[in-house]
């Protein structure tokens, strides 16, 4: 079983080799909100105002930064939708792996602490 603290203690490493389908239920379990979107995973975090929305992308950006896990964001005026993907798994083509799953629990956290 995958928890949240486990992926919270981890940091992204480069990797090649993605995750088995069979698993991300157990990954996303542990980190609540997200989903499967294709070959990533997603969430959307919700806000106050513009102000907000920008302050979590600026909270989030150093973990981003530190993991070397850079998503795609779409923000809005309350909104983020953050994607999640590996570019070098599954011989490059794409796909998710436990690093989206370590910087999903970190953004959580992020959020649970100062945006909740």
């Amino acid at each position: 079983m995958i928890k949240t603290a486990d992926l919270l203690a981890k940091k992204s490493q480069e990797t090649f080799t993605g995750l088995p389908e069979s698993e991300l239920p157990a990954y996303l379990a542990a980190t609540p909100g997200w989903e499967v979107d294709g070959a990533r995973i997603a969430k959307t975090y919700q806000f106050k105002n513009y102000y907000e929305t920008l302050s979590f992308i600026n909270a989030i950006a150093y973990v981003i930064h530190a993991e070397d896990h850079h998503p795609e964001l779409v923000v809005t005026y309350n909104r983020c939708v953050i994607r999640f993907d590996t570019h070098t798994v599954n011989g490059g083509k794409g796909g998710i792996s436990e690093n989206d799953f370590i910087c999903a629990a970190k953004i959580d956290a992020i959020f649970e602490q100062s945006f909740s």
